[in-house]
């Protein structure tokens, strides 16, 4: 097995959903996971959001409200939507992710849903819906929930049931929230503890999600370096995340968040899709890359052909 640091497009192509994992757990915490939102006009314009990250440093993409009834990447080449991840694929040499967003019956929001985050069916967190995205081609799963979508943690943990008995061997899930999702007593640290870490790895979760230190009002660095121990003791890997627009924040501030992500012990680091909008900004992907694993891995990264 090789560490995904060492991965090249060929290896990625190749791996099943548990190899995967595996790989990055071999990385010892220097997995960087960039979200993007292709629904929107790109930084570049005719270069998706998703080729931009991915020359920036980025390991994993991770396409927010991407419906997967009506995907949209745009500056991407006239593609089939059945065959867009795979494209994307090709065209960026990295795995793919898409979040998939659970709703809990009778619960709503808190806060008003901007009309930038409407929740459409493709986007809910349903079974039909992680069939379709790992019939695309898609190798992660991510049930979280934008802002004032109004997802709790009980019905994250019900969705990633469903899914995990029936496409659980093929595509990799992670599950917890970045911010509380519209759902005020799931905010600060009750955004994410101990028994909701338990329910998610019992239903399935291969990956814990939670924010990274110094992004929520409360969440320290101690807090989430308790909580990936304890996701570490049940076998998951996690994911420390940047969701709250603080990707878009000065460099220093960025690499004093990764540092302490690394301190925590999180295997993975995600940084937000929100800079301006549509994903970080780009200097950010870099500086958080060489804040957590140097200039030789983030340059590595940076310059491996795709056709390798």
């Amino acid at each position: 097995m090789k560490r995904f640091l060492d991965c090249n497009y060929s290896d990625f192509l190749t791996m099943q959903a548990q190899e995967l994992k595996q790989s990055i757990a071999a990385s010892e915490g220097r997995i960087i996971i960039s979200e993007t939102i292709g629904a929107i006009r790109p930084m570049l314009g005719d270069i998706t959001n998703a080729e931009f990250v991915a020359a920036m440093g980025a390991d994993i993409i991770l396409l927010n409200v991407f419906d997967v009834e009506n995907p949209i990447v745009e500056g991407l080449p006239a593609t089939d939507k059945e065959n867009m991840i795979y494209q994307l694929k090709r065209l960026t040499g990295r795995p793919i992710g898409i979040n998939l967003e659970p709703l809990e019956q009778s619960v709503t929001s808190s806060v008003d849903v901007s009309g930038d985050w409407q929740l459409s069916n493709g986007r809910k967190g349903t079974v039909a819906n992680a069939k379709k995205a790992a019939d695309m081609g898609v190798n992660l799963i991510v049930l979280t929930g934008n802002p004032g979508i109004g997802v709790t943690n009980k019905a994250i943990t019900e969705s990633l049931k469903s899914m995990k008995s029936e496409v659980g061997n093929r595509i990799l899930f992670a599950a917890g929230k970045m911010h509380a999702a519209g759902i005020m007593h799931e905010a600060a640290e009750n955004i994410i503890t101990k028994n909701d870490i338990q329910a998610f790895v019992e239903a399935g979760a291969d990956i814990i999600l939670m924010p990274a230190p110094g992004t929520v009002p409360g969440i320290t660095m101690e807090y989430i370096r308790e909580l990936v121990r304890f996701a570490h003791e049940l076998g998951a890997l996690t994911i420390t995340a940047i969701g709250t627009s603080q990707e878009g924040a000065d460099t220093e501030t960025i690499k004093s968040i990764a540092l302490m992500c690394k301190m925590t012990g999180t295997d993975m680091h995600h940084i937000g899709d929100t800079g301006y909008f549509g994903m970080a900004i780009p200097e950010n992907i870099l500086a958080y890359s060489k804040a957590i694993r140097g200039v030789r891995h983030t340059y590595h990264r940076m310059a491996s052909s795709i056709r390798r």
